[in-house]
């Protein structure tokens, strides 16, 4: 048996070598570094604090509502900073810089520089998501734990992307952790304890190095009790015992998959403020960013904090993710005043005032900003309150546009909501939709002009084409370009799906279904916000005949079918796009029978698929998925439903010999494969247990008007293509871009011929002439605090993925600045690369090279962009690379 040996250690990079610490009248001999030919095991104090969970983000950094839980993170601060003063061997990692940067707000510069000195020391490090050697895991699945286990293989080497193979692989093992609390009267109990969980750990692990992360929940309130306690570790374990010999689950039936839907409104107002956010900075950045007045400040720190692993995870309580709405909403009404003044100052020869106000009246201007690098053509939809309107181009000419009535659904949503949260009715309602196409340069916008024309104008108004006037056992086909999708006119039910372009013609069924929310049985574990169990009950379908109403019109086709009175449905088909949009509205579910439901809507397809189907991985690669296993360990499937979830942010995908199925979605949300030829969408969650997992309440979220609440009501889109073998990414990738940064439209009142004589009609800041290679995207334009720019260049396609673009692109940055040089800047003067987050040189960052057992090399590189020329300024991305730069002008 191997000696013990063990030493304070800040991460697996650094070790702590203590010479000794004085206590009253004991001096702890903390001594010893790595010992070879030892056990070592290492400790890693380290923050736990959740950036808002069982309290507000506000209510955990001051330490109010301790009633629900203690938790001040200020005093964790104040008390480490000091623990470590009082000792130069301490080390400690904080990892929540939301919290840090208001607490070093708030310091004095005496403060400010003892901490930069503490850091420099290398004794408080910030833990970032980036730029790691190597990743551990606190929880990984129960069964994949267990065989690691016994075969020895907690330690990996993990190549997190097929594109990038070896050249992108962290070193990475599961760990435990544990609270030493050690005393004189309990040392030898507790030394033993600590030796025997050591060597557990030992005998599972390859090397003669374990870590054991020492923090939890918001500890270190009171630093140096904690600090103490490791000194009295480290002291007695090496006096006693140097020399001795020496998808996750966390149990069957508890799969970690709830939480890829929970709280699915709040998801999608994130992905969609995402976006937003996105195109501000751009146009914040294109007028030069203000030194006061709004900013984009409060939505980048709103948009930070909602990423915690408690926010966008939908796993926090109900107050708390108030809070971080209130957050989000505070923020986004800033940067609207952003983009309305920036838009304003673009389009502007003289003064303007542009607004983002939702509905149309008359004689209304409309600009169109595209965040995109290329040129794009997209539908606009605008809810307006006046018939037989006429819409122009930045020419003046009449241009095709449509309109349709509002829905009743829509329509009483809107009333209740605005009553729910403004207190009142809405002023104005809108009594339709107006339809029209725009076409928008690369970062550029568009000008349209919407006004009312006597008599029939330009837009004209389609009838509904009931389903009761339609002979029995026929189909209704719609589509007003190449795709065609053909529904039951007895059922109501989507039947096929064709392409006259594509030649892809396979019958398809899309239904909704929900699975009962176990509530415990001989198993106690129920679903809840991280849980998701079905209750053994096969899921049940909302309606097999649903009532169905068509609209016709040149550029768009809807079908609006009534699955239940919680379920809503309106499928379009545009005329110059080759997928379907879905848009649903879910809610308020019924709980009134004492059962939770988790709804999904399933799309069956005539595809032969073999179990396999493929999801993203945080919206890059598209990973492959094997219904029912794992290809680690033998799986026993304890959930068949529940164990083949995964999370989307982008979509997911299946294909057979000849055709691909793929939908991409607008939030996050959980979906799988449960059946072959089917994909399942898990849209929204209420349920009426808690799952026992920290939260301690249940999933069941409630809007009320004065004293009439009823559940949650939530509305998204999903997008359905199917595409001949191999044509599918294309589609996947373009569209998922355009999901993400939709146009961006902000109105004004002006007669045509006053705005065109003071105003660019139609413009871009890129050099006209040009556009980013539809491979690449733009992620981040950026002015910083210094005045430099930040650009962020995103290659989109994987290794292989495509014949076409899987090809290392060119960006030209002269050209992508070009058209900005107009507004005051002349030419760039210098450009440097970093690593992504920006605060490290490219050329500075060097990362470790991990010996793999059974790797005997020879892979083929990654194809990757070369080193910028500085004269020409063309940068190359190869598949899958993200290259980062610092710009100044």
């Amino acid at each position: 048996m191997e000696a013990v040996s063990v030493s304070a250690f800040i991460c697996v990079l650094y070790v702590v070598c203590s010479r000794g610490i004085v206590d009253g009248y004991i001096k702890y001999d903390t001594g010893s570094g790595i010992v070879e030919g030892k056990l070592n095991v290492h400790l890693v104090p380290h923050s736990h604090d959740d950036v808002g969970w069982l309290k507000t983000v506000d209510q955990y950094y001051v330490g109010s509502n301790n009633s629900i839980q203690g938790a001040c993170v200020e005093n964790v601060l104040d008390s480490v900073i000091m623990a470590l003063l009082a000792d130069p061997n301490r080390k400690f990692v904080f990892a929540e810089m939301a919290f840090f940067h208001r607490w070093w707000d708030e310091q004095n510069l005496e403060t400010e520089e003892i901490v930069r000195k503490l850091v420099d020391a290398g004794q408080l490090e910030f833990m970032y998501a980036l730029g790691f050697d190597s990743v551990h895991f606190a929880r990984i699945d129960y069964q994949d734990r267990a065989k690691r286990k016994e075969d020895k293989s907690l330690e990996v080497v993990w190549r997190g992307s097929k594109t990038f193979g070896s050249t992108s692989q962290v070193w990475s093992c599961n760990f435990r952790s544990d609270n030493p609390l050690i005393y004189d009267y309990n040392v030898e109990s507790r030394v033993n304890d600590f030796i025997d969980a050591a060597m557990v750990q030992a005998n599972v692990t390859r090397t003669n190095h374990v870590m054991w992360t020492m923090g939890d929940d918001f500890q270190y309130q009171y630093a140096e009790s904690w600090f103490k306690q490791m000194d009295k570790l480290l002291h007695y374990v090496n006096k006693k015992y140097l020399s001795v010999d020496c998808r996750y689950a966390d149990r069957a039936n508890a799969y970690w998959t709830g939480y890829f839907t929970s709280r699915s409104g709040l998801k999608g107002y994130i992905r969609m403020l995402s976006g937003y956010y996105l195109a501000a900075r751009q146009l914040e950045f294109l007028v030069g960013r203000r030194s006061t007045g709004p900013h984009t400040f409060s939505l980048g720190d709103a948009l930070g904090i909602a990423q915690h692993h408690d926010a966008v995870t939908g796993t926090a309580k109900q107050h708390t993710t108030n809070d971080y709405a209130k957050r989000l909403a505070i923020g986004a009404s800033e940067a609207e005043a952003v983009v309305s003044s920036a838009l304003s100052c673009l389009v502007s020869s003289g003064p303007s005032s542009l607004c983002a106000k939702p509905m149309l009246t008359l004689n209304q201007v409309v600009v169109a900003y595209n965040p995109l690098g290329w040129n794009r053509t997209q539908t606009i939809r605008i809810p307006v309150k006046d018939a037989n309107l006429i819409v122009q181009d930045y020419t003046g000419n009449a241009i095709e546009a449509q309109y349709m009535e509002l829905d009743n659904v829509t329509r009483n949503l809107r009333n209740f909501y605005t009553k729910a949260y403004l207190g009142n009715s809405p002023q104005e309602v809108p009594k339709y939709w107006l339809f029209f196409q725009a076409s928008v340069p690369p970062l550029g916008w568009s000008t349209y002009f919407i006004s009312k024309m006597a008599g029939q104008g330009t837009g004209k108004r389609i009838g509904y084409v009931p389903v009761m006037d339609l002979p029995q056992n026929e189909t209704v086909e719609i589509g007003p370009g190449s795709l065609k999708m053909s529904f039951s006119s007895t059922s109501g039910q989507l039947k096929r799906i064709f392409n006259s372009k594509t030649g892809v013609d396979v019958p398809v069924q899309q239904s909704y279904l929900w699975y009962g929310s176990s509530g415990g049985d001989a198993d106690p574990q129920r679903s809840g916000a991280y849980i998701f169990r079905p209750n053994g009950a096969p899921p049940a379908v909302v309606s097999r005949s649903v009532p169905l109403k068509v609209i016709r019109g040149p550029l768009v086709d809807e079908v609006h079918q009534q699955f239940s009175s919680w379920i809503y449905q309106v499928v379009r088909l545009y005329k110059d796009k080759d997928h379907a949009e879905v848009e649903f509205t879910i809610g308020p579910i019924p709980t009134y029978d004492g059962v939770g439901k988790e709804v999904i809507t399933r799309i069956t397809a005539n595809m032969a698929t073999e179990k396999v189907f493929y999801t993203d991985s945080n919206g890059r690669d598209f990973l492959e998925r094997v219904r029912d296993y794992r290809a680690d360990w033998p799986l026993s499937v304890t959930q068949p439903v529940a164990g083949n979830y995964y999370p989307l942010n982008l979509g997911l995908f299946t294909m057979d010999k000849k055709a691909e199925m793929s939908v991409l979605v607008d939030r996050a949300i959980g979906g799988a494969s449960i059946e072959d030829g089917e994909l399942e969408l898990m849209l929204h969650r209420r349920i009426i247990y808690d799952d026992s997992r920290g939260v301690g309440e249940a999933l069941a979220e409630t809007v009320c008007v004065n004293s009439t609440c009823e559940g949650l009501t939530v509305r998204g889109n999903y997008y359905l293509s199917i595409n001949q073998l191999g044509a599918g990414s294309r589609w996947r990738r373009i569209t998922g871009q355009e999901i993400y940064s939709p146009l961006l439209l902000a109105f004004t009142h002006e007669k045509l011929e006053d705005w065109k004589s003071s105003h660019l009609m139609k413009a871009t800041t890129m050099d006209p002439n040009y556009s980013l290679p539809l491979n690449v995207a733009l992620i981040t334009l950026q002015e910083l605090d210094d005045g430099s720019v930040l650009l962020r260049l995103a290659h989109l396609y994987e290794a292989g993925e495509d014949s076409n673009y899987s090809t290392l692109a060119k960006v030209e940055l002269k050209k992508i600045f070009s058209g900005k040089m107009v507004f005051n800047y002349l030419q760039i003067k210098a450009v440097r690369e970093t690593s992504l987050s920006a605060n490290q040189d490219k050329s500075e960052m060097k990362g470790m090279a991990w010996k793999v057992e059974g790797d005997s090399g020879g892979e083929p590189a990654p194809v990757k962009g070369g080193p910028l020329d500085n004269s020409t300024l063309i940068v190359e991305l190869g598949p899958m690379e993200i290259r980062t730069f610092l710009l100044s002008f």
